[in-house]
């Protein structure tokens, strides 16, 4: 790839006001930049524009296909970067993942769960997850519903192979600031709610929500993650 492609200084560019707009986020929500985690979403991005943000100081990237991440990653720069999964994961897909990522955030139900024990267990290891809830009860996006939130965490944190580490969500598109915020507002007092339980392989430091359209007011209602794409690499361009 030309070095002098000019979408490697856009990306550069994006990076940093990206980081400028996080960090006035924080502040105004009484936090500084370094509370929140500047996710890089990289579904359908070549490599090399990956490995171009991850020299940015990109620590952290989100694939939302399984098979898209293990057909890229031989080809990643990846010391130093955690690497989540953030798209909806079938059951039958756990065993190729599982030991491939860092953290799975879209966890939706208890089987999903029982599976990730499952191949955590063969593998010797503990498998970090987020749980992921429908905020916005919409029939097209996966994630559990609010009030099944409780029920479902008491389940998946008796399992000894998973860790619990947050929740994450994706708000219904609102054309009204005041209607997103209180999606948000409703996601945070719920992670407060599950955070105060106090379980054993649970921390509930993670609260994932935001990305490239409306990050800013998530961090403003409690998120600490937020995951952006387009705004970091541009429109998406899907194979046919």
């Amino acid at each position: 790839m030309n070095e002098m492609d000019p979408k490697f200084h856009d990306i550069e560019e994006n990076i940093k006001v990206i980081r400028e707009r996080i960090g006035e986020a924080a502040v105004r929500s009484g936090r500084s930049e370094k509370d929140v985690r500047f996710m890089a979403v990289t579904k359908t991005v070549d490599p090399v524009y990956i490995n171009h943000a991850i020299a940015q100081g990109i620590d952290l990237i989100g694939e939302n296909k399984v098979q898209e991440f293990l057909e890229k990653k031989d080809r990643l720069h990846l010391d130093g970067v955690e690497k989540h999964l953030i798209g909806h994961l079938q059951s039958n897909k756990v065993r190729k993942i599982v030991t491939e990522v860092d953290m799975i955030q879209s966890v939706d139900s208890v089987s999903l769960a029982e599976e990730i024990e499952r191949r955590a267990a063969a593998n010797n290891m503990t498998a970090k997850i987020l749980l992921e809830v429908n905020v916005g009860g919409e029939a097209s996006k996966t994630g559990m519903d609010k009030s099944q939130v409780t029920e479902i965490f008491e389940q998946i944190a008796e399992m000894k192979h998973i860790f619990i580490g947050g929740l994450m969500t994706i708000p219904p598109i609102c054309e009204n600031p005041a209607e997103l915020r209180k999606f948000f507002e409703e996601m945070y007092q719920l992670f407060l709610d599950i955070r105060s339980k106090n379980r054993d392989n649970v921390s509930m430091d993670i609260l994932s929500m935001g990305m490239s359209h409306d990050y800013e007011e998530a961090i403003l209602c409690g998120a600490n993650l937020v995951r952006i794409g387009s705004a970091v690499f541009g429109p998406r361009i899907y194979q046919k």
